[in-house]
């Protein structure tokens, strides 16, 4: 398979209601869509990139100008494409791992409609629906936490997520564990929001049953996850921290963690993403797949590595209604809290060409 030319093209996709966490405010998704044009037909991927380099150190603009000047001349210059090797090829540039998974995913959605496989086949899933929970962004009010933990669960969500920072903890969780009880599934995210002396003040979410409390230090500080860990009941997940499988058994190793979040884009790709699933399931630990407010194109491909068998917790992969009255794709519909796996080959799915030339802002044609 060898690659012909490439689309980079921008969208832009207004939220149903601003989605606020400890990171900032986001009322709009502007995303990246790769189309790839290659001798066994066309490959389809989103670059799940910020604006602005606060989630990790990419970000939208950035990630298109490597893709463009660095990545696709070296995929042009490769004799034959499969994912594996562009895997290898791309190595060769430090960092940049959301850009990375864009390029390797389009060229595995090309390679696998070739040969008729569908994503979820060739991760190794056995799954072909997936049980979702929803993500609550932080509010003004806890009346308007309430009201929105209320109109999720009547959905069908079978897990609420809250997003937390220093004074906005204990007393909404509380909140939402009164209103709702105990039997309700939760979780809380910090985004990194926390520094290591409230780790004291952190440990009083322990009396909530938590599922999970998700990634309160910034990224390098294992040890104070590790130390959170040892002082709490309630598990500790990684989100931010793991960027790689040897991340995730360096962290396992040291204690910091108990649970993994695990973001295609925030580890470079599905293919790693599988051997951060490996790993994980050779300590004994469970796995979720988190969400970056994707378009339809990147909730396909994460409900095909949702379905993988460590994939234990309900993850970030809401419906489609949760955050866009219109994609650029069909919609995911929930259904008894789950979602189903797209079986179509590739990713299972293409843009819709009408939403896709109304979300477009740029779009641009790269040969070679």
């Amino acid at each position: 398979m060898k690659l012909s030319a490439a689309e980079l093209r921008f969208v832009s996709l207004p939220l149903v209601t601003p989605f606020r966490t400890s990171l900032g405010t986001q009322a709009v998704r502007n995303a990246l869509v790769l189309r790839l044009e290659t001798s066994l037909g066309e490959g389809w991927a989103e670059c799940v990139a910020d604006d602005e380099p606060s989630y990790s150190p990419e970000y939208l603009t950035g990630a298109a100008d490597v893709i463009r000047r660095l990545f696709l001349p070296k995929l042009f210059a490769m004799g034959e494409l499969d994912p594996a090797g562009v895997a290898v090829a791309l190595d060769g540039f430090r960092g940049h791992p959301m850009a990375k998974s864009a390029v390797e995913t389009a060229v595995l959605d090309a390679s696998l409609r070739a040969t008729g496989m569908c994503l979820s086949t060739y991760l190794g899933g056995v799954r072909r629906r997936v049980p979702v929970g929803v993500s609550v962004g932080i509010t003004d009010t806890i009346d308007e936490l309430l009201g929105l933990v209320d109109r999720y669960l009547t959905a069908g969500y079978l897990r609420i997520k809250l997003k937390i920072e220093p004074g906005w903890d204990i007393e909404p969780v509380r909140a939402v564990r009164e209103t709702f009880g105990s039997s309700v599934p939760l979780t809380v995210d910090a985004n990194t929001a926390y520094r290591p002396g409230d780790i004291r003040h952190l440990r009083g979410l322990d009396e909530f049953g938590l599922l999970l409390v998700e990634q309160p230090f910034p990224p390098e500080d294992l040890h104070s996850h590790a130390r959170l860990a040892a002082a709490m009941e309630t598990p500790l997940c990684l989100d931010e921290s793991i960027t790689s499988a040897r991340d995730a058994a360096t962290a396992l190793r040291q204690g910091a963690c108990s649970v993994i979040n695990i973001k295609p884009g925030r580890v470079g790709g599905y293919l790693e993403a599988r051997r951060v699933h490996d790993v994980a399931q050779a300590h004994g630990v469970p796995v979720w797949c988190g969400g970056m407010l994707e378009t339809g194109l990147g909730r396909a491909a994460n409900l095909a590595l949702a379905s993988l068998p460590g994939f234990q917790l309900p993850g970030d992969i809401s419906a489609t209604a949760r955050y866009y009255t219109q994609d650029i794709t069909e919609p995911f519909s929930l259904a008894d809290g789950h979602l189903e796996v797209p079986t179509a080959p590739g990713i299972g799915i293409t843009p819709d060409p009408a939403s896709l030339a109304r979300l477009t802002t740029s779009t641009e044609w790269i040969t070679p």
